[in-house]
């Protein structure tokens, strides 16, 4: 009675932990080789990052991605998680998070929520293009560059997803930037 039940076991271990896992990994590198990988973006043969992960900065040289409320340190891929936070602890962190933005750019104007609020995985690569706007004249002082341009640059670079307005690749945007011939590389 035993046996059966056993043997049983180990067939469907076998065949939904090993080899089903194996199937559809080796399936996805043949006929998705860049996804599968996890969409790097490499630049002179080098990894710079993902296409699918944010990056954390805080320089003002750069495009700011969402904040991220993974532990350990932001954008932390393997502590990916939406904020816990609600009621008066959020309004807090919103608070504070709009102070730094304020500070970093007086006068700019309105600060775009996606630059307050976190995203539900707090990894998530991409910026409205009215929070790139936002931000381009920081970056442009920063870097010296002209104000227009680093708009333009982020206007070319904004796509439309399936829902919702128009988004910009954070690291694409700032790789695009090391192009132009900005006076600063990205790490």
């Amino acid at each position: 009675m035993l046996r059966p039940l056993l043997t049983a076991f180990a067939a469907l271990t076998l065949a939904t932990g090993v080899l089903y896992p194996l199937a559809a990994t080796g399936l996805a590198r043949a006929l998705f080789p860049r996804q599968a990988a996890g969409s790097p973006i490499r630049v002179d043969g080098r990894v710079r990052g993902s296409r699918l992960i944010a990056q954390a900065t805080e320089d003002p040289r750069w495009f700011w991605s969402r904040p991220s409320p993974t532990s350990g340190f932001p954008a932390n891929a393997q502590a990916s998680g939406g904020s816990t936070l609600s009621g008066p602890a959020l309004a807090e962190a919103v608070a504070a998070r709009l102070r730094v933005l304020q500070a970093s750019d007086p006068g700019a104007g309105p600060v775009p929520q996606d630059l307050v609020t976190a995203s539900g995985s707090g990894l998530d690569p991409h910026i409205s293009l009215e929070a790139a706007r936002w931000q381009a004249p920081r970056v442009a002082r920063a870097r010296g560059l002209d104000p227009g341009a680093v708009t333009r640059l982020a206007e070319a670079r904004a796509f439309r997803p399936l829902l919702g307005r128009p988004v910009v690749n954070v690291l694409d945007l700032n790789l695009a930037l090391d192009a132009m011939g900005a006076p600063t590389r990205l790490p």
